[in-house]
This record gives C-alpha cells, sequence and structure tokens, in this order.
C-alpha cells in the first residue's frame, strides 16, 4: 500500500481494490466517502481524515475475497487488522452503523467484542454518512434509508431485525452528526 490505511488516498485504493465488482456496493462506499467529507466538520480536526478513511473502508468485509463469518463489519475489521491497520480505525469499521445489533442476531456478539466501540463523534459521523446514503449511492434521510433497507430485508431476516433494534441507536447519532453540523462554520 503506498499510503497508509487510516488516510482518505490509502483507505481509497484499498477500497478500490476490493469492491467496484460489487457494482452498487462501490457506488455506495464512494457516496459514503463524500458524505463523511461533508460532515468532516463535525469531528475534531485531528479525526477527520480517519472518518473519510472508514466511511471508504466501512463495507470491505463485503468483498468475497474477505469474507470469513459472512458478517461484513466483522470482517472487515479482521481484514484490517491482518494489514496492520491502526486500532481505532479497526474499531470504526468493526462497529459502524449499529453492528452490535446483527452481531447479535448472528451470534457474533462476543466476536465483534474484541473490537470495543468507542461512542464518539467519529463513529457518530460515520453512521451519519452512511445512514443518509443509499445502496446505489442516492442521497437519503435517514427515516428514508431505514424503510430503504426494510423494504430490501424481508421482515425475520438478520438485517430486518437487526436495523429495526437499532433504528433509535442510529437516529441518534444521525442527530447528533446533524446537530455539530449545524454547529460548524461553512
Amino acid at each position: 500500500m503506498p499510503s497508509a490505511l487510516d488516510t482518505p488516498q490509502g483507505a481509497a485504493q484499498l477500497a478500490e481494490s476490493l469492491l467496484p465488482p460489487l457494482g452498487n456496493r462501490w457506488l455506495h462506499t464512494q457516496a459514503v466517502a463524500a458524505r463523511a467529507r461533508e460532515a468532516a466538520a463535525a469531528v475534531p480536526e485531528a479525526d477527520r481524515d480517519l472518518l473519510v478513511a472508514a466511511a471508504w473502508l466501512h463495507d470491505i468485509g463485503y468483498a468475497p475475497e474477505l469474507r470469513d463469518t459472512g458478517f461484513h463489519p466483522l470482517d472487515g475489521a479482521r481484514h484490517l487488522e491482518s494489514l496492520g491497520a491502526p486500532a481505532r480505525l479497526v474499531r470504526l469499521v468493526a462497529h459502524h452503523s449499529g453492528a452490535v445489533y446483527e452481531a447479535e442476531q448472528r451470534g457474533l456478539s462476543a466476536e465483534l467484542a474484541v473490537y470495543e466501540r468507542e461512542d464518539s463523534p467519529v463513529l457518530d459521523a460515520l453512521i451519519f454518512a452512511d445512514m443518509t446514503t443509499g445502496p446505489a449511492g442516492q442521497s437519503f434521510d435517514f427515516d428514508t434509508r431505514i424503510d430503504e433497507i426494510l423494504v430490501r430485508y424481508e421482515p425475520g431476516s438478520v438485517v430486518h431485525n437487526a436495523i429495526s433494534k437499532a433504528r433509535p441507536y442510529l437516529k441518534g447519532a444521525v442527530e447528533r452528526a446533524l446537530g455539530r453540523m449545524a454547529h460548524q462554520p461553512m
């Protein structure tokens, strides 16, 4: 890797090496990274590159060659860890968008718990970027995005159940990020 994984450039290179064959997932990832750049003012200046890097990498666990557990936050985090990525980046990928709720549904809570979740402006902004971007990169408000996920995954499925349970947590993160963004000079 020519650039460090916790920089937007290095993260984008890694994502681009894995995700383009996945079509819409690649479109979604590019749009989430762009949304994270928009939300960067909501996090401390020292964390802005980390936020954008995490946005680029949040879904790498979907890449078929990284699939181990079938739970993309965990598979992505484990791959990043194997590459020597900074622990904070690994943890952000592991815990993006309420992963703890889906881990519970999948019986993978103990495996995910290896990666401590940080409750921070950075995680809130990452959740905001993911939860306001549609599956093909569309710009959605939070409720439209959640409803889209609930329609795409049938009732009773792991993802449907997890997103239903995670909705209040995710909404809080998005609201906190929006509040921080509103208080930043443009």
